[in-house]
C-alpha cells in the first residue's frame, strides 16, 4: 500500500512540476547573454536581455506578461543619447519573430538570397542590422510568442482588456513606460516600428504614449502597414488601389505586353498611379451610371497594365478582389496560383476554377524557415529554456476593430511633437497591405499638407516582408538607418 502511494505521490509530482513549466513567471529576467555582430565590417559587442514584465490592472493585480528581447549594444560613450527602438509585428495576435529574425536584429534565417527556405534549418549573423545605430526591444504582445494572460482569481481574465485596436494600444503604453523606467532609458530617443496591423499599433501607440504616458518619440516606422481605414471600407478608392500592386505582379511574372514589360518597374508604377487616380477612381466613383464606353475603355486599359482580361474587370463592374487575381493571374500560364503577401511565390491548387486559391503559397513557405529557427535561437544562444510554446500565431479572437482613430492619433501627435518623424517601407509585390494603400494612408493621414516633409516613403521589389529578399534587406536596413540618423534632434530644440 505503501508503495502504491508513493507512487501516486511521484506521479502527482511529476505532473504539477511539468504543468508549472507550461508557463513563464509573471516577472523576471530569464537571461543576460554577451555576443557581438559584424555590422557594416564594424564589430558590435551587444547584451541580450529575455525576461517578462507584468500587466497589471487597476487594483494593481497581475492579469498579463508581456516577454520580451532586449538588445543593448556595450561600451557607448554617451548611452543617454543612444536611440531605443521598439519593434512589433502584426496579425494581430503574431509574435515579433519576424522582424526580430529576420530584418533588424543581430541573427537572421538562414535562407537563400531570394527569401526561400533551406535545411538544415537555422540561423546566423546578419550584416545589416541596425543595431550599430540602435538599441532594440522585440516585444510579443500578450498571447503571442511567450507572452501569456494569468487567470484572475481563478477565473479566465477579461480578454477584452488586450485583444482590440484600443485595449492594445493602452496596455502596451502602459507596458513601455515600465520598460523604459526599468531598463533606464527615460533621456533616450525612442523610435516605435511595426509591421502590417503593427502599422495601425504604432500610429495609435504615437499619441498614446505622449497623452497618456507622457513620453515623446523621434520616429514612427511602419512596415508594409494595414491601415483599417482602407481594408474595412470597402469603398472605390479601396478598391482602385490595388491595381498598382496588380501591375507590380504582373510585371514580375513577365505577362505584360513587350512595351510595358520593357520598362524599368518604379516607372510602370509612376504610369499606373497616375492613371488609378485621375481615371479608375472617378470611373469607379460613377458606380453603375459610368457610360459603356468609358467603362470599356477602363476595362481594356486596367487589363493591359495588370495581366488579366478585359472581360475580367468588365464581369466584375471593374473592381477586381485580390483573392481573384491571385487565381487568375497565371491560370493560362503554367497554371500556378500566386502569394498573397508577397506574390512572387507560386502555389499550386486542386483545380483550376475558382475565386481564391486554396492556401497562401508564401506563408507556408516563410512557416518552413522562421519556427525552427526561433525555438532553437531562443534555446541555445538566449538561453531561455521552458517548454511554453513560442506562439508565431497567438489565440487573439475576436479582436474589436471599433473606434479605429489611430490614423488621426498620428497626425495629432506629429502635430503635438515637432521632433515626429515617419517612415513607410512597403514591398511591391505585397497583395495584402499594398504598396499603394500605404502611400494613400501617408498622404491622408495630415490632410492640411504642412507636415508632409516630415514624411518619407520607401518601395522595395518584393512582398510584405521585403527584408527576406537579400538584396532588400541591405536597402531596407539602410534606409532605417538613415532615417533614425536624420530624425535625430542633435540639440536642436523642439519647436516650430
Amino acid at each position: 500500500m505503501k508503495q502504491k502511494l508513493s507512487l501516486i505521490l511521484l506521479v502527482f509530482l511529476v505532473y504539477t512540476t511539468n504543468a508549472q513549466e507550461r508557463t513563464l513567471e509573471a516577472d523576471k529576467e530569464y537571461s543576460v547573454t554577451e555576443n557581438s555582430v559584424t555590422i557594416k565590417g564594424t564589430k558590435v559587442d551587444y547584451t541580450a536581455t529575455v525576461g517578462t514584465i507584468p500587466v497589471w490592472d487597476t487594483d494593481g493585480k497581475k492579469i498579463a506578461y508581456v516577454q520580451f528581447t532586449y538588445y543593448k549594444r556595450k561600451n557607448v560613450l554617451k548611452p543617454e543619447e543612444r536611440p531605443l527602438l521598439f519593434s512589433f509585428n502584426g496579425g494581430p495576435g503574431s509574435g515579433s519573430v519576424w522582424m526580430h529574425l529576420a530584418y533588424t536584429g543581430p541573427r537572421i534565417l538562414k535562407i537563400d538570397d531570394e527569401g526561400y527556405p533551406v535545411q538544415p534549418y537555422g540561423y546566423k549573423e546578419n550584416p545589416y542590422s541596425v543595431l550599430d545605430v540602435t538599441d532594440i526591444v522585440y516585444v510579443n504582445p500578450v498571447n503571442t510568442g511567450y507572452s501569456r494572460t494569468i487567470p484572475l482569481d481563478g477565473k479566465e481574465v477579461d480578454k477584452t482588456k488586450f485583444f482590440g485596436i484600443n485595449a492594445d494600444i493602452k496596455y502596451l503604453a502602459e507596458w513601455m513606460n515600465t520598460f523604459v523606467t526599468r531598463y533606464n532609458r527615460w533621456p533616450s530617443p525612442k523610435y516605435i516600428v511595426g509591421e502590417s496591423y503593427g502599422g495601425t499599433r504604432v500610429m495609435g501607440l504615437s499619441l498614446e504614449l505622449q497623452n497618456s504616458q507622457w513620453m515623446y518619440i523621434n520616429g514612427v516606422i511602419m512596415v508594409s502597414p494595414a491601415d483599417y481605414k482602407v481594408l474595412k471600407e470597402g469603398d472605390p478608392v479601396a478598391d482602385a488601389l490595388n491595381y498598382p500592386y496588380f501591375a507590380a505582379a504582373a510585371w514580375h511574372h513577365k505577362v505584360l505586353p513587350t512595351e510595358l514589360q520593357s520598362k524599368k518597374l518604379e516607372d510602370l508604377l509612376s504610369e499606373i498611379e497616375d492613371y488609378t487616380v485621375n481615371e479608375v477612381m472617378p470611373g469607379l466613383a460613377q458606380g453603375g451610371f459610368i457610360s459603356e464606353k468609358r467603362k470599356t475603355d477602363i476595362a481594356n486599359k486596367l487589363a493591359k497594365y495588370t495581366g488579366l482580361t478585359p472581360k475580367d474587370y468588365l464581369d466584375n463592374n471593374l473592381t477586381v478582389t485580390t483573392q481573384y487575381f491571385w487565381k487568375h493571374l497565371l491560370k493560362e500560364k503554367g497554371g500556378f496560383n500566386i502569394g498573397r503577401l508577397d506574390s512572387r511565390y507560386l502555389g499550386i491548387d486542386r483545380k483550376l476554377s475558382g475565386v481564391a486559391p486554396d492556401y497562401s503559397a508564401e506563408l507556408t513557405s516563410w512557416l518552413h524557415s522562421f519556427t525552427p529557427a526561433i525555438n532553437h535561437y531562443y534555446k541555445n544562444e538566449l538561453n531561455l529554456k521552458t517548454d511554453v510554446k513560442y506562439n508565431m500565431f497567438g489565440p487573439v479572437r475576436p479582436w474589436n476593430n471599433e473606434n479605429d482613430n489611430t490614423r488621426d492619433n498620428l497626425r495629432q501627435a506629429m502635430a503635438q511633437n515637432p521632433y515626429l518623424k515617419v517612415l513607410t517601407q512597403s514591398g511591391y509585390y505585397d497583395g495584402a497591405t499594398t504598396y499603394f494603400a500605404a502611400k494613400f494612408t501617408m498622404w491622408q493621414t495630415d490632410p492640411s499638407g504642412r507636415m508632409k516633409d516630415r514624411f518619407s516613403f520607401k518601395g522595395y521589389k518584393s512582398g510584405h516582408m521585403m527584408y527576406l529578399r537579400k538584396e532588400d534587406l541591405q536597402n531596407a536596413n539602410d534606409d532605417l538607418r538613415e532615417f533614425i540618423k536624420g530624425s535625430l534632434p542633435n540639440g536642436k530644440a523642439a519647436k516650430y
